[in-house]
């Protein structure tokens, strides 16, 4: 066994979306991780149940801040667009070919029974706490983001991120109107928080 941080969601009213809109918001979800690399290199990916995913990753101190990127991806696809996030830590043992399709133990057992559970919040953490506190407000918060609050926030939520000038630049619009999107989606404060998260032991 290992130990994983797991992060199991589903589509939210996969139904109304087309096959290629599923597809899209699989492809961004996905995504997500990449803009966390070199850090998450190690991450393991799965789609399941039609609608379903799920995440491994060794690096626990970056599941807040890749939830995020997972909820901004998506919603710079429209507004119609949402996951549920369930979280856990723990141990687990993934099969030779990494397959999380096929992994087993207390880590993947506990984040799939609370997206089973999730009701009203879209991103929960199974061991609550303090951190289960952090995500609830980050759920909170992200839940109001227009595409072009999260199109502006994707790329400030990597590990590295651009210049403002950059990131404008990169998304097309000019750096008053990244400044804006990024003051009204509260990313001076949640960058803040993620900062103080992930310099916890």
């Amino acid at each position: 066994m290992a130990y994983f941080c797991v992060l199991t969601g589903d589509i939210v009213a996969s139904t109304r979306l087309s096959a290629s809109e599923l597809s899209a918001a699989l492809d961004a979800i996905e995504g997500a991780a990449e803009a966390l690399s070199p850090l998450l290199r190690e991450s393991h990916f799965a789609r399941n149940r039609g609608d379903g995913w799920q995440f491994a990753i060794p690096s626990p101190r970056l599941q807040a801040r890749l939830a995020l990127l997972i909820r901004a991806e998506l919603r710079t696809l429209g507004e119609a667009f949402a996951t549920r996030i369930a979280i856990a830590e723990g141990d687990g043992t993934l099969p030779p070919d990494g397959d999380l399709n096929g992994a087993s133990g207390p880590v993947f057992t506990a984040s799939g029974q609370l997206l089973d559970s999730l009701e009203g919040p879209r991103i929960a953490h199974a061991a609550g706490g303090a951190l289960g506190a952090a995500l609830r407000l980050f759920d909170h918060i992200s839940e109001e983001w227009t595409p072009a609050q999260a199109r502006a926030i994707a790329p400030m939520l990597r590990i590295k991120p651009p210049t403002q000038t950059a990131a404008a630049s990169e998304i097309g619009i000019t750096r008053q109107s990244l400044a804006q999107a990024l003051a009204s989606a509260a990313y001076p404060a949640i960058v803040e928080a993620l900062a103080m998260i992930e310099e916890t032991p």
